[in-house]
């Protein structure tokens, strides 16, 4: 069941301190600002979760958001955010970059860094809020992608805005043991997309060291239960030396330990996701999927999704 929250029953001067509680709640730290001229902010946002993810519609008057390095101070929250336009026009301002968004485009920012959202009339959209973790270690030179506009006409953006729309209106009715699929198909897509921008394709390598990166994603996800994992074991099965194997990582968004960290937690996720395997206890997922310590592997769990692994499984349970 999706939560609402509004502005709709609180009155009009206290709305902006209200809907930028509301706001800060729901994604991250920020200040909102009807801008000048204007002396309050309606709106409204729906809030699902899906699996890793955090999926929200936005719907609102004008206003201005800031994520300022006050608000970034000290804070823990490390996500990356992306805004997918429907309704009226929208601004993302980040690492001296601006998206233009009209509807149907979309586009990355980091919670770690000020941005900014400028909105100068009506608006709608998806927010889509993910750990930061997830996409870095999929996607290289994340700084370099943030705020910069993906096309909802061409290459990506038609399966992103369609895909989202579909899981908005859907969402409530998804069996639990397909919500982790989902998630990560929303997560590809995105990929899919930033990897179509410039500063990506600049940063392409050659094709065989694609060659060897493609071999070894398939061999860790293949093998996540070996717990000898590593660049030495990846190395003698593709039959290609250690050093050819972090030739071939090198300059990828995380080092290969952590990519096998994160392909393990995920699988473990998915597991505990899946009422097919209730029967399987908690150790049990995570010593299958290469883990050799409980409370380790509790620790990176609640690390990277923000609640221990029982606590994940209760919730899918019950939702």
């Amino acid at each position: 069941m999706p939560i609402r929250l509004s502005t709709h029953d609180v009155a009009s001067p206290d709305r902006v301190s209200y809907w930028t509680d509301l706001v800060c709640d729901t994604y991250v730290g920020l200040d909102c600002d009807p801008g000048a001229g204007r002396a309050d902010i309606q709106g409204e946002i729906l809030v699902d979760r899906l699996a890793a993810l955090d999926l929200s519609r936005v719907t609102a008057t004008a206003q201005r958001v800031s994520r300022t390095p006050a608000r970034i101070a000290g804070a823990a929250e490390d996500f990356f955010l992306v805004s997918i336009q429907t309704v009226g026009k929208g601004r993302v301002l980040q690492d001296g970059r601006c998206a233009e968004l009209s509807p149907g485009d979309y586009a990355l920012y980091d919670s770690t860094r000020p941005y900014e959202l400028h909105f100068d009339g009506d608006f709608q959209q998806y927010v889509l809020m993910l750990p930061r973790t997830a996409l870095q270690a999929v996607v290289s030179n994340t700084e370099s992608l943030t705020a910069s506009t993906m096309s909802g006409q061409r290459g990506a953006g038609p399966l992103m805005i369609n895909m989202i729309r579909t899981l908005a209106a859907n969402v409530e009715t998804l069996a639990p043991e397909s919500a982790g699929a989902v998630a990560d198909s929303v997560t590809q897509i995105l990929v899919a997309g930033l990897s179509s921008l410039p500063a990506a394709q600049r940063a392409q390598t050659g094709p065989l060291t694609r060659f060897h990166r493609e071999q070894i994603r398939a061999h860790v996800r293949a093998h996540l239960g070996d717990p000898g994992l590593g660049a030495g074991s990846i190395a003698a099965a593709l039959k290609i030396s250690p050093s050819t194997v972090h030739r071939a990582w090198a300059g990828e968004a995380c080092s290969l330990a952590e990519f096998i960290r994160i392909a393990r937690l995920e699988a473990c996720r998915r597991a505990l996701g899946d009422p097919a395997q209730t029967h399987r206890s908690v150790s049990e997922i995570a010593f299958a999927c290469g883990f050799s310590d409980a409370a380790h592997f509790s620790r990176c769990f609640r690390a990277r999704f923000d609640c221990s692994p029982r606590e994940y499984r209760a919730g899918v349970t019950r939702s």
